[in-house]
């Protein structure tokens, strides 16, 4: 069995405690587009404020309002339903001033605009949050400098939360039995033929729980933001991925943040590591009863994924005795439970963009 279970990087440090999204109004989030609209083009992309709505909720809505198959309304990304959310939505063939006319439940319509293409998943820099801490433990204030300095210098441990892998929280099980095409093994949990949708899900829940076995071993050694020799290194300006053969040299670039090492979505495709990082990620897969060419049936190619990401322009403060506010943007694939899980010692489940293309 894989344990997906990631320690705490701040692990000497007490949580916070606190409960999240009492209201809306203390979750805030705000899509950070990777593009504009170029205002030409059979696309009209809108920007939707939501509240207390989910993301698929407001597609239908839209959709029925506008009288489009839903297929035709996208998005870049799912938004948390219990929170004010601001997000960037497309539509095919209807004109910027029929969806600026929309009258909608819990959501309004800020802009319409042409553009060439369809929005699609992933098609975002990141969020912005701004997040309320309610009922947060006495001392929380200590707590917090402690916590938010470390991560705000060392990174945030870039996993994957209790939500990825299920309410049982075996879905990365149910992969593995695919890969091994275990008939048998699928019908003793009930699943006979999953589509091909499920089949990609499930798959995509055993790589993040190897992931995560790669991170908590980084974890452990205490390089999650460090390097081995052998890493694949993340440039941070333009994504570009690196073989590190000079750990000494590149060990700078990873305090500046210029750098990050990156763990294995593990794929018959993906760039591996070597040296050390190699014999560390081989372990994993192996341990698991695993090579990379056992996921080619199914199509998962595989890539890297950095091991840690940069809560830009991290910012907290108490709002009475008992009350947190923190802010903050994380990059796309990257995820805010991390964070929170981090500061309250709590795993948090979310409705959060997940584009992951392994």
């Amino acid at each position: 069995m894989i344990d997906w279970h990631i320690p705490y990087l701040t692990a000497d440090v007490a949580g916070i405690g606190g409960v999240i999204r009492t209201v809306p109004e203390d979750f805030r989030v705000e899509e950070v587009p990777a593009y504009e609209p170029c205002g030409a083009g059979e696309h009209t992309y809108f920007r939707v404020e939501k509240r207390d709505l989910s993301t698929p909720a407001l597609i239908r809505q839209v959709a029925d309002a506008l009288g489009v198959p839903q297929r035709d309304v996208s998005c870049a990304g799912l938004k948390d339903a219990r929170a004010v959310a601001e997000q960037t939505l497309s539509v095919h063939g209807v004109p910027p001033e029929r969806v600026l006319a929309l009258e909608l439940d819990r959501a309004r319509v800020l802009w319409a605009r042409l553009h060439t293409n369809k929005l699609r998943t992933g098609h975002l820099r990141g969020n912005r949050f701004t997040l309320r801490i309610r009922e947060v433990a006495p001392g929380a204030a200590s707590r917090a400098e402690a916590i938010l300095a470390r991560l705000a210098e060392r990174g945030v441990p870039n996993g994957y939360g209790v939500q990825r892998f299920g309410n049982a929280g075996d879905n990365h099980e149910i992969g593995l039995l695919l890969l091994r095409d275990d008939a048998e093994g699928l019908r003793a949990r009930h699943i006979r033929r999953p589509s091909k949708r499920m089949r990609g899900f499930y798959v995509s829940a055993l790589q993040s729980a190897l992931f995560n076995r790669v991170l908590t071993l980084r974890l452990d050694r205490g390089v999650m933001d460090g390097l081995l020799l052998g890493d694949i290194a993340k440039k941070q300006d333009t994504g570009g991925l690196f073989t590190v053969e000079d750990v000494a040299a590149e060990r700078p670039r990873v305090a500046a943040w210029e750098i990050s090492p990156t763990g294995p979505m593990f794929g018959y495709k993906m760039m591996a590591a070597q040296a050390e990082a190699a014999a560390l990620e081989a372990g994993v897969l192996a341990d698991a009863g695993l090579m990379p060419e056992d996921f080619r049936p199914v199509r998962a190619r595989g890539t890297r994924r950095p091991l840690r990401y940069l809560p830009e322009g991290l910012t907290w403060a108490m709002e009475g005795a008992d009350v947190l506010r923190v802010a903050f943007f994380a990059p796309k694939g990257s995820y805010a439970t991390m964070l929170l899980r981090e500061l309250m010692k709590a795993e948090t489940v979310l409705d959060e963009d997940d584009d992951d293309t392994a």
